[in-house]
């Protein structure tokens, strides 16, 4: 066997079946997600949006904002360095913040104190998210009024904020389509996301994103990774997505008087860091902005509504 063949066999070993640390193979990095036994990982994740709703050309625009912010501890239960790891997340705190809308508590606020677990494959990718799906539809079901007097009525909540945040975990790693072959500076591949929106017309509309290798630094913790994102509107519907609410009911707040709702715009950009030879994200940043049009259910007008949205993730130490 040659040195050369007895180096590219040694690599694929120590990525995918020794101790998970990245290497470099040909003059490429190896990113791989890591996780250690005794290591727990807790992130910081925001998702906050301004709304701006002009009902006409004539009418001043009425403006709003939402937030969510949490901070998910990641504990590994099982550590699989030739496959896949287990990973229990509790959802350790949980902060809303909205100008208007609902009269009861924020659905996502239950959230705290609630814990799942995921399989995650060696490349990043979630492989197992039942426990997470269920506590999203519990979580769903928290945000209809009670009392059948009412009928179904659901409250505005940020639910879709919180699966945006859940769902694409180290989606910028687990998304290169051949993760053994490794990225060098300037590469790029692509993915789709989920778009956090106020009404679930929309929740299964994606945007597109194309990530970049734009360099390598050397810092006193390691080498890291600096990934650029950038978002579009996708043509097609998420895959392998799923409503957090079930039934036919009647949604309050301001986009409970729009129908017909569609995304018209959407563009934006983002970066990550990536410690490569921790397996770590450290954080991101995406920030886009998008605009719809609706017809409204009660007077003959189209508001066009302008959305700015933020998205960060943020190593917690």
């Amino acid at each position: 066997m040659t040195s050369r063949k007895l180096l590219t066999i040694l690599t694929i070993a120590l990525l995918f079946g020794g101790c998970g640390q990245p290497v470099e193979k040909s003059g490429k990095i190896l990113l791989a997600v890591n996780f250690s036994q005794s290591k727990t990982l807790r992130y910081k994740f925001v998702s906050s949006r301004q709304i701006e709703i002009l009902l006409d050309a004539k009418a001043a625009a009425s403006r709003y904002n939402e937030s969510l912010e949490t901070v998910i501890a990641y504990k590994p239960v099982k550590v699989n360095a030739k496959g896949a790891s287990i990973i229990e997340a509790t959802c350790e705190s949980v902060k809303t913040s909205r100008m208007t809308g609902g009269t009861r508590k924020e659905a996502t606020e239950n959230l705290a104190g609630k814990s799942f677990k995921l399989t995650v494959g060696p490349s990043g990718k979630i492989e197992d998210r039942k426990e997470l799906q269920k506590l999203i539809m519990e979580i769903g079901a928290t945000a209809f009024r009670p009392g059948k007097a009412e009928g179904r009525t659901k409250e505005p909540d940020l639910i879709s904020d919180f699966m945006a945040t859940q769902m694409f975990l180290w989606d910028s790693v687990s998304s290169k389509p051949e993760p053994k072959k490794g990225v060098k500076a300037g590469d790029k591949w692509q993915s789709q996301l989920s778009i956090p929106v106020p009404t679930p017309v929309l929740m299964d509309a994606g945007r597109d994103v194309v990530y970049k290798l734009e360099d390598i630094n050397d810092t006193n913790d390691g080498r890291v990774a600096v990934i650029s994102s950038e978002y579009s509107l996708s043509k097609t519907t998420l895959k392998d997505w799923f409503s957090p609410y079930t039934g036919v009911f009647q949604m309050s707040g301001p986009f409970g008087l729009y129908g017909d709702c569609k995304i018209t715009e959407l563009a934006g950009a983002g970066r990550e860091l990536f410690n490569i030879d921790k397996g770590e994200s450290i954080g991101y940043t995406q920030d886009y902005q998008m605009k719809m049009t609706a017809v409204m259910s009660i007077i003959p007008l189209k508001p066009k509504i302008t959305i700015k949205q933020h998205l960060s993730m943020k190593l917690i130490k």
